[in-house]
């Protein structure tokens, strides 16, 4: 049991831990404090089912329907690029706010809780690096563990509720980091260039 259960820990890790779109907006939420816990919540749910689906088996089953990755995929490309555009016009004309407090930002400018659970499941399930690690790979692994492969599971879905947590949370640590207008058009700008070359990735990588 525990070895399966660190196991699942050690990779589910390895392979959350890399930067990439979802997770640069879970840091980006948690900088301006927005929605935090709900965003961390449903990206560590959305890992949890799509862990579930593969070491089910059910992965077999996506491998049979290669179409469905490649909607995604294409899916996936335009979404990010529409979201890599709005980040470079937020670093290009930086929204006028009062204040650089980012406990106290006005209303008017905060993302409403639907916006950013919408974007967030997005950024999740329009990408198909996701499915690769998720179902196929863990999925993949975790049959090598027998009858302790959902022990291997468990151990991968408590890795990804670790992660964002912390990287949510721990996002708040930087709020002094983002006390200027200058601070956040670096953030955006860096935002976009990933974004875009992710999309450019998933577009080449077809």
């Amino acid at each position: 049991m525990f070895p399966s259960l660190a196991a699942g820990l050690g990779l589910g890790l390895s392979l959350i831990v890399a930067i990439g779109a979802q997770n640069l907006f879970v840091l980006r939420q948690g900088i301006r404090r927005e929605h935090v816990l709900s965003v961390a919540l449903v990206c560590a749910a959305s890992d949890a089912v799509l862990i579930a689906v593969g070491v089910s088996g059910l992965g077999l089953l996506l491998e049979a329907a290669p179409w469905a990755v490649q909607v995604a995929r294409w899916a996936g490309a335009a979404f990010l690029l529409a979201y890599a555009l709005l980040a470079a016009r937020r670093a290009w004309r930086p929204v006028d706010v009062p204040t650089v407090d980012v406990t106290s930002v006005p209303a008017a400018v905060r993302t409403s809780r639907t916006a950013a659970l919408l974007t967030c499941l997005a950024l999740t399930w329009l990408n198909p690096h996701v499915y690769l690690d998720t179902v196929f790979l863990l999925g993949s692994v975790a049959s090598t563990h027998g009858d302790t492969r959902w022990w291997f599971a468990a151990g991968a879905m408590f890795a990804s509720l670790a992660w964002f947590l912390s990287l949510a949370y721990g996002a708040r640590l930087l709020g002094r980091m983002f006390t200027s207008p200058v601070a956040w058009r670096v953030l955006d700008g860096i935002i976009a260039v990933v974004m875009a070359l992710i999309a450019l990735s998933l577009i080449l990588g077809g």
